[in-house]
């Protein structure tokens, strides 16, 4: 077993030099599967787990998003990095008090977010979220425990698509004290570059959902963490969706997929635990 200390120096270090892929599992079996996989570190996604609770994204209680993200944890020897949403706290006080129970569950990272899931002001005020931000800094710091803390500008994922004010609350949250930065939503070459130009020589944090802009292509536009956001959820869910759709619609099962996967998740699980089981069953 990989210690927590471990796994923090591995974490921090990844985020040194060059580029990373940070997948992001919902539950134990897709962290066990992603490790197998041979990723350096995973993140937990707040939508792929509240989706597996039947509950929109941001439905999520404290209580529960602290014993998922520690199971997450426990499930693997990799680093893993908590999406902790706005630290779920109405004020620095109370965000830094989430952020000391989200250290305690083995975290080697975790992200602090603007957004306030309100519609009418989706973003927090600049000087609110630094403030937040700086209270969770200070909360890991007094820790003791070294978790990489990301500092995230939701413009662009809640429809405020202003690059200026990304780039001041990115300035902002590095000098609060995050040591990654993070604008989900931004696409373009000029936009990705101009984030990581703002914020050199931190590190910065891409989503991606697709395309055909690979790893390396990232890489050389200064990236240094490549995240999946909710999209691998999304992408089994739509498998589900494919397969009963038409069970449920018109009583036919030709939208199963005919073949077997093409992995053997039994023997796959099966020696990732460690255990053999007591007989013998056919994976169905």
């Amino acid at each position: 077993m990989v210690s927590m200390s471990e796994r923090r120096a591995k974490f921090r270090e990844l985020h040194r030099s060059g580029c990373f892929v940070i997948p992001n599992p919902w539950d134990v079996g897709t962290a066990r599967y992603l490790q197998h996989m041979g990723f350096s570190a995973l993140a937990t996604t707040s939508g792929g787990f509240a989706f597996s609770r039947g509950l929109p994204d941001g439905a999520v209680g404290r209580a529960t998003m602290l014993a998922h993200i520690r199971e997450i944890v426990e499930a693997t020897d990799l680093p893993v990095s908590a999406d902790f949403h706005a630290g779920y706290g109405s004020d620095p006080d109370e965000v830094a008090d989430s952020v000391r129970l989200c250290v305690e569950t083995g975290v080697a990272g975790l992200s602090i977010e603007d957004s306030t899931g309100d519609p009418d002001r989706p973003l927090l005020d600049l000087d609110n979220a630094a403030e937040r931000v700086s209270a969770a800094r200070r909360a890991i710091d007094e820790t003791g425990q070294d978790v990489v803390l990301t500092g995230r500008a939701e413009n662009f994922f809640v429809g405020r698509p202003d690059l200026d004010d990304t780039l001041a609350r990115l300035r902002a949250y590095s000098a609060a004290g995050a040591d990654c930065l993070y604008a989900p939503g931004i696409r373009t070459r000029e936009q990705i570059t101009a984030v990581v130009e703002a914020v050199a020589p931190k590190p910065v944090n891409v989503v991606v959902g697709g395309g055909a802009v690979t790893v390396d292509e990232y890489a050389a536009l200064g990236v240094r963490r490549i995240s999946v956001g909710g999209t691998l959820a999304l992408a089994a869910w739509e498998a589900v969706h494919q397969a009963v759709s038409r069970l449920a619609g018109d009583g036919r099962f030709d939208g199963f997929p005919s073949a077997r996967p093409s992995v053997d998740l039994n023997g796959l699980f099966r020696s990732l635990d460690g255990r053999q089981p007591s007989r013998s069953r056919p994976e169905r």
